[in-house]
C-alpha cells in the first residue's frame, strides 16, 4: 500500500473564482479546507528563519483547549535553532513534503516524508532543511501535565513505516491505528496518532467522548459526521472537534483514506469551573 501525505503550497486562487470553500466553524467543530491555507492566511514566527506557518488551532476561549496544531514550511536554507517558546511545550513532528533535518539533545535524523518525532517537555531540538526544496511537517503542540512519581517521556524518532497498522477489533481490517507510544504508557498525556480506513472502512457509531480532536487528513477522502452534520473531507483538509462531539465517518473514493489524529489522553479531570463566580 503507498501511504502520501498531503502538503499545501499556498498561493492565491484566480480572481475569476467565486468564494465556495467548505469552511465551518460553530461551538461543537471546525472545519478548514485545505483551499483556506493561502498565502493571506500564514504567519512567521519568532526564531525562525525562511520559515512560514499557517496555524490551524491553538488554545482560545471557545475553540481548542489543550493543544495547538500548525502546518509549518521551511524554505531551502531555513529552520530554526531554538524553535520552541514554551519550555513545558511538548510536541509531534509529521514531515509532509522535502528533506529536514532535526537534532534532538545532540543527535541528528533526517526525516523525509512520513518521518515522525516526539519532541519531550524542555527537550533542545533545532530543524534545518538543507536541501533545494521546501520541507513541510505538521507541528502538534501541547503543554505537558506533569504528574508526581511519573517521569516525563524521552523523545523519539521514527517513521509511519516503521509503524505497522493494528487493525482495530472486529473490522477485517477495514479500520487501523499507526500507534507510536503504547496506549498504556502514562508517561504520555496525549497520543497523535495516524488512522487508516480502506475503502468501504466506516466508524459505525457516533463516538461521544470528552478528548478533544484535532485531525489533519493525510491522504484520500471520506465523509464525517460532526455533532450532526455529515461532511465531506479530503486531503489537506483540518478539523478540531470539541471534548463531547459526536463523530463518525466512513472513507469514500478508491483510496485509503488517512487522516493523524492527535487526542488528550491519561489524566485525570481538572475539577472546579473554569468561569469563576
Amino acid at each position: 500500500m503507498e501511504y502520501t501525505y498531503y502538503a499545501p503550497t499556498g498561493g492565491l486562487p484566480d480572481q475569476n473564482q467565486r468564494a465556495r470553500e467548505r469552511a465551518q466553524f460553530n461551538t461543537s467543530y471546525a472545519v478548514i479546507p485545505r483551499g483556506v491555507l493561502s498565502d493571506i492566511t500564514i504567519s512567521l514566527l519568532p526564531g525562525w528563519e525562511k520559515t512560514r506557518a499557517w496555524v490551524l488551532a491553538r488554545p482560545l476561549s471557545g475553540f481548542a483547549e489543550t493543544f495547538a496544531e500548525l502546518i509549518v514550511e521551511v524554505a531551502p536554507g531555513g529552520g530554526s535553532e531554538d524553535p520552541e517558546p514554551d519550555p513545558d511545550g511538548e510536541g509531534v513532528i509529521l514531515l509532509l513534503a522535502g528533506h529536514m533535518r532535526l537534532v534532538i539533545n545532540g543527535i541528528g535524523n533526517e526525516l523525509e516524508p512520513g518521518g515522525y518525532a516526539y519532541l519531550a517537555p524542555g527537550a533542545k531540538w533545532s530543524v534545518a532543511n538543507d536541501h533545494d526544496t521546501p520541507a513541510t511537517f505538521i507541528w502538534v503542540r501541547k503543554r505537558y501535565e506533569r504528574v508526581a512519581g511519573i517521569d516525563a517521556p524521552d523523545s523519539f524518532v521514527t517513521a509511519d513505516h516503521e509503524k505497522p497498522p493494528q487493525e482495530m477489533p472486529n473490522t477485517s481490517g477495514y479500520w487501523s491505528t499507526s500507534r507510536f507510544v503504547d496506549p498504556d504508557d502514562l508517561r504520555h498525556d496525549m497520543h497523535v496518532n495516524i488512522v487508516t480506513f480502506m475503502p468501504g472502512g466506516t466508524i459505525p457509531f457516533a463516538e461521544t467522548h470528552v478528548m478533544e480532536h484535532g485531525i489533519y487528513v493525510l491522504q484520500g477522502r471520506g465523509v464525517y459526521l460532526l455533532n450532526q452534520d455529515w461532511i465531506e473531507v479530503e486531503e489537506g483538509d483540518f478539523m478540531w472537534l470539541r471534548a463531547f462531539c459526536p463523530q463518525a465517518c466512513y472513507a469514500a473514493g478508491r483510496r485509503p483514506f488517512r487522516y493523524l489524529l492527535y487526542k488528550d489522553v491519561n489524566r485525570h479531570p481538572k475539577l472546579g469551573s473554569p468561569f469563576p463566580g
